[in-house]
Parts: structure tokens; C-alpha cells; sequence
């Protein structure tokens, strides 16, 4: 594996003081390793879109981070906590090393600007020094990487369909050349043809750019075809880290094999689809133990009574995954 570009240690996301708050992320580390396309899924409630914004400090209140590092590793110079960075040191953060697109991408573009006002707004805060021209003409290589005639800059967000908007956010966030790229459920609203001709538009990119990649999504299906890892977040853990192949294969975790059974094989014999019965627990009210053991068919006895510990299981390929489960003990 590649040397890391983003380390969470430990993180805890609250919303709300005190006594009334509610822990949404809960002691949740995760390394995303240099040009590595890493997959976070989960239920919604779990805590996906929650940690995206607390890595890159743009959770509305009342969010707080309570504990925890993001640790960036620049490709020039020393590695940095982003929880430390003053204002303008975050300001030059964002985007320029890491963008985020957000899960309503689609709704982000301001309705009375042009794509290429929109987009020479990212550039002129970021890069003073370039002339008009230079912005100009970068604008419209972002557009081509993405799939967009350089003649559709002047029109407005309304005159583009969902798909082509999409593709401009994402053009947008890669305008600066960041190394990371935080990708919210970018395709969520959009039809099965049009998020296959994205998520190969984000491949390609990915090749041709290095940037590293966190998508976030509850569709597991999409995570198995295109990413290196999937991390499975569940009640604001991480529950299970696996190569993507190892964890379409052979899952250890109930709640993974549960993710995996709703959705139908593409190729093989029919099988019935299983789903996970139950909903997700309340955050105000977590279960005692495993928070999965209510919903859980392989609950036994240790689960209700104590939180299992995220590690590597005693498997052949335990040096490459970790599970949180009474069912695998760990080292």
C-alpha cells in the first residue's frame, strides 16, 4: 500500500452540548492512502456524510468535533492537523488540498451565476495571481476532463440537466488539482445510465490526476465494482475495513453480509434478497454492547454486554482487514 495522504485518529462528532448532545461519530480512524479510491457505506444515519464534514470543518451547528485528528500528509513538507488550522490556513485548505462534492451537488451551483463566473470565483480566490485569460482557459480544461463542450460555460445552471451539473461540481472541486476528493452520494439522484458514465468519468480522472478518493454512499454495489477499500460505518462506528474484492467474498461482520444481500448479483445463479430486518438504532438511545446485536441473527451472549474493538481478526488475510464483531476475536 501506498504511503498515506489523510489520517482520522480517533475522531467523535456531537451535535448539541452537554448533556443533551448526540454522538454521530464515535472513536472512528481511517486511513486513506495516496491515489487509493477508499468506499464508505452504511445506512443512512450512520454516520457517512457526518465525518465528511467533520474532516474538512464544515459541520453546520450545532456540530462539534469533541476529540480526535485529521492528519494531512502534503506532497511538499510536513504532515498537519486540519482540526488546528487557524482561519485562513483552512481557507487555503479547502479546495486547494482537499475538495468535497457535496450530496446535493446538483443544487450547489448558484441559479443566477454563469458556470464560468461559478467557476472563476474557485480560481480567483485561490490562485490572485492568475490573469483572467489563464482562469479562463483552465476553466474550460476542467470542463473538457468532465465531459463538457467549452460552449455550455456561459450558460446558467437551469439550462444544464442533472447530470451535466454534476459533472460541473465535480469539475469545480478539481479545478485547484487537490489530493483528496470527498464525494458525497454524488450520484444518488441521478439514473443508472448517467451514474455509470460518472463514476467512469471519476476513474479516468483519478488516473490521469493521482488525487485520492472517500466516496460515500449506501449502495454497496457501486463501492465493490470501483473502489480499492470500503470501510462499513454503522450507530457512528467503523464496523469492518476490507479490500473491496475480500469484502464481496468473504465478509466478516452480519451487518456487511447484510449490506451485501440487498442487492441483486449481476452475474450467477438467482438468489433471494435478504435485506436487514429492523432500523437503524437512535443515536439518543444507543443499545448496550454491539449496536448492531438488536437487528443482529448471530447475536449471542457477549454482544448485548460489551462494545466489540475494531481489529484485525484471526484470518489468513487478517493483516489486510479489521472487524469490529464478538464473532472474529482480534489481535
Amino acid at each position: 500500500m501506498s504511503e498515506p495522504v489523510l489520517e482520522i485518529r480517533n475522531l467523535n462528532v456531537d451535535y448539541g452540548l452537554g448533556d443533551a448532545s448526540v454522538q454521530a461519530v464515535r472513536d472512528v480512524s481511517l486511513t486513506l492512502h495516496r491515489g487509493e479510491v477508499l468506499g464508505l457505506a452504511g445506512e443512512s444515519g450512520s454516520g457517512k456524510s457526518t465525518l465528511a464534514y467533520g474532516v474538512t470543518r464544515l459541520l453546520p451547528p450545532p456540530g462539534v468535533i469533541s476529540g480526535g485528528q485529521v492528519i494531512y500528509h502534503p506532497e511538499q513538507g510536513e504532515p498537519y492537523d486540519v482540526l488546528r488550522l487557524s482561519d485562513s490556513e483552512l481557507r487555503a485548505f479547502r479546495w486547494a488540498e482537499t475538495a468535497i462534492v457535496f450530496q446535493g451537488a446538483m443544487n450547489s451551483l448558484n441559479p443566477v451565476h454563469k458556470i464560468s463566473t461559478q467557476m472563476d470565483d474557485v480560481l480567483r480566490a485561490h490562485e490572485p495571481t492568475m490573469s483572467a485569460h489563464s482562469r479562463a482557459a483552465r476553466s474550460r480544461e476542467m470542463l473538457k476532463l468532465v465531459g463538457i463542450a467549452a460552449d455550455r460555460m456561459d450558460a446558467y445552471p437551469h439550462q444544464l440537466s442533472g447530470g451535466m451539473r454534476q459533472r460541473v461540481m465535480i469539475g469545480m472541486a478539481l479545478i485547484l488539482q487537490p489530493q483528496v476528493v470527498i464525494m458525497d452520494e454524488p450520484t444518488t439522484a441521478l439514473d443508472v445510465v448517467m451514474q455509470r458514465q460518472i463514476l467512469g468519468q471519476i476513474i479516468e480522472l483519478r488516473e490521469r490526476l493521482g488525487f485520492s478518493v472517500i466516496f460515500i454512499t449506501h449502495d454497496l454495489s457501486l463501492l465493490v465494482e470501483f473502489s480499492n477499500r470500503i470501510a462499513i460505518m454503522y450507530g457512528g462506528r467503523i464496523v469492518e475495513q476490507a479490500p473491496a474484492s475480500t469484502l464481496y467474498r468473504d465478509s466478516l461482520h452480519p451487518y456487511s453480509a447484510g449490506l451485501l444481500g440487498s442487492f441483486p448479483a449481476l452475474r450467477g445463479p438467482r438468489r433471494e434478497l435478504s435485506g436487514i430486518p429492523g432500523s437503524p438504532p437512535d443515536l439518543k438511545g444507543m443499545p448496550s454492547g454491539c449496536s448492531f446485536h438488536p437487528r443482529c441473527p448471530k447475536a449471542f451472549d457477549p454482544c448485548a454486554a460489551r462494545i466489540p474493538v475494531l481489529g484485525r481478526p484471526d484470518t489468513p488475510d487478517g493483516a489486510s482487514r479489521s472487524v469490529a464483531c464478538w464473532l472474529h476475536p482480534v489481535g
